[in-house]
C-alpha cells in the first residue's frame, strides 16, 4: 500500500507561481518556513531524489526519481519515477518550480514515506535561500539535505583539505549557508546545505555517512540511475 500524498497545505504560488515576481516571493516565504535545526525521529528510510532531462532541452519533459534505502543497512528498495512536462522552462535560480512537482509525485509513489530526503541540488546555498532541497523539504514536510556538484552562490572561504571529512564554509553576503565537503580523497568536493528540519552540521554528517568512499552519497547515485532509466523508457516509448 503506497502512502498518500503528504504535500502540506500551502499557498498555490509555492508550487505554481504565475510569474517570476510571484516565484521570488514564494521562494522567500518557503525559505522563511524552512527549519534549520534538527527535528526528526528514527531514520529508517532515506530516499535520494534526482531528475533527468534531454541534453539542452529546457522546455521538454522532466524525469524525476525517488530511490530509497533502508537504514542503517543501506539496502536499496524499489525506486519510483515520474515523467512529466513542467509548466515552466528551466530558469536559473528558479529550478524548484520546474522540478518540485515531479519530485513530489515520485516521492508519493514510494511504498513508504521517507524519513529523510537527500536531494541532488542545493539547499540554503541559493540567492533566496530556497534551493530545491528547501523547496521540496518544506512542501513535503520531510527532513531534507541538499548535496550539489557545483556551487550556486557565495564563495568557499579558506583552504579545503584533501582528506575525507575536510570542509570549508560557503559564505554568501556574510552568512554561512553551507559547506564544501571532501567526500573522497583529493576529489572535487560536494556542496552541502540544509534543506528542512536538519541543521547544517547534521547534514554534513549524513552525507559523509552515506558516501561510502564515493564522491556522491548512495541515495543520490541510485536516484540518478533511476531518473535516467525513466528518461530512456520515455524516449523509447515516444519513438
Amino acid at each position: 500500500m503506497r502512502h498518500r500524498n503528504h504535500v502540506i497545505d500551502r499557498p498555490d504560488h509555492w508550487l505554481a507561481p504565475h510569474d517570476l515576481r510571484a516565484a521570488g516571493v514564494a521562494q522567500r516565504e518557503i525559505a522563511e518556513a524552512a527549519e534549520d535545526a534538527d527535528r526528526f525521529g528514527t531514520i529508517a528510510t532515506i530516499a535520494g531524489v534526482d531528475t533527468s532531462m534531454k541534453w539542452r532541452d529546457s522546455r521538454g519533459p522532466i524525469h524525476a526519481a525517488a530511490a530509497p534505502i533502508g537504514w542503517p543497512r543501506a539496502a536499496p528498495r524499489p525506486a519510483a519515477s515520474v515523467s512529466m512536462i513542467p509548466a515552466i522552462p528551466y530558469i536559473p535560480g528558479y529550478l524548484g518550480f520546474r522540478e518540485a512537482p515531479a519530485i513530489i509525485q515520485a516521492v508519493d509513489r514510494l511504498e513508504r514515506r521517507p524519513d529523510l530526503l537527500i536531494v541532488d541540488g542545493h539547499g540554503r546555498p541559493h540567492p533566496r535561500r530556497c534551493g530545491i532541497a528547501v523547496h521540496v523539504g518544506v512542501l513535503l514536510d520531510i527532513p531534507s539535505i541538499g548535496c550539489a556538484k557545483s556551487i550556486l552562490c557565495g564563495e568557499v572561504e579558506g583552504e579545503l583539505g584533501p582528506n575525507v571529512g575536510d570542509r570549508a564554509p560557503i559564505v554568501d553576503r556574510g552568512e554561512l549557508v553551507g559547506y564544501a565537503v571532501r567526500t573522497r580523497p583529493k576529489t572535487t568536493p560536494v556542496y552541502i546545505g540544509s534543506g528542512h528540519r536538519i541543521s547544517l552540521d547534521t547534514a554534513v554528517d549524513w552525507i559523509l555517512k552515506l558516501s561510502d568512499g564515493r564522491r556522491l552519497p548512495l541515495p543520490i547515485r541510485l536516484a540518478h540511475d533511476a531518473a535516467n532509466a525513466a528518461r530512456r523508457e520515455y524516449e523509447a516509448a515516444a519513438q
